[in-house]
């Protein structure tokens, strides 16, 4: 058989250190010795000797998902092999974590990552309760983290002489160092006429990044539990 779909473009080749890579723009690989982890539902492809099983978080984790309905449906994968893992064609990314390093990010955007990284869920300081609750994984360790993103995402650099004002719907993930509070930029008169559809962003002030897509949340499917 001929043509470009068997072009070297498509083609895959052997992995050449276990671990995660970039497979092509909607697709990370992992070449796994010992154990990974991934959101359920996102293998697409596996050869090799691996096994897949569903990855409790203990009653305290169903708790918080219960609460919060933030959480990460992960799936453990075990032994030797290559996996490949995909969500809804959306553009993948890989966080490279070093010691100290803590990032937040919604549980949504994870694909994958490393067992040397831990999670925890948290509320997002500042969001308050009128807000209906801000909950995020904060990823600390070194490793690798595999994310999943609708288009290229915008990082842009937050400092304390200029805060970043993000929508809550279109914010991927930050550095755990910034300070978050919630930002009215309407006027109580201009929401009662119909406002702008902007009424409220998040607020991000300190030192480090922030990541946005560039499109507010759409309607996903629900996820498996």
């Amino acid at each position: 058989m001929k043509g470009d779909l068997f072009s070297s473009r498509h083609m895959v080749r052997a992995a050449t250190e276990p671990g995660m890579s970039v497979e092509n723009a909607k697709c990370l690989r992992y070449a796994v010795d010992g154990e990974m982890y991934a959101r359920q539902g996102a293998m697409v492809a596996h050869r090799g000797d691996l096994r897949f099983e569903r990855k409790g978080q203990g009653v305290g984790g169903m708790l918080k998902r219960a609460v919060t309905g933030e959480g990460l449906p992960l799936m453990a994968v075990r032994g030797r092999g290559e996996v490949w893992l995909a969500h809804e064609a959306q553009n993948c990314f890989v966080v490279e974590m070093e010691p100290g390093d803590r990032f937040t990010v919604g549980g949504r955007h994870v694909l994958c990552f490393d067992p040397s990284l831990s999670y925890e869920i948290r509320t997002v300081k500042g969001s308050g309760i009128t807000a209906g609750g801000l909950f995020n994984s904060v990823f600390s360790g070194s490793g690798r983290l595999g994310l999943v993103c609708e288009g290229d995402p915008l990082v842009i650099p937050v400092s304390a002489e200029q805060p970043v004002y993000v929508d809550t719907d279109a914010v991927v993930g930050w550095s755990e160092s910034l300070e978050t509070s919630l930002h009215r930029s309407q006027s109580i008169g201009s929401m009662l006429r119909g406002g702008s559809g902007e009424a409220v962003q998040l607020m991000l002030r300190g030192e480090g990044v922030v990541v946005v897509r560039p499109s507010e949340l759409t309607q996903h499917k629900p996820q498996q539990h």
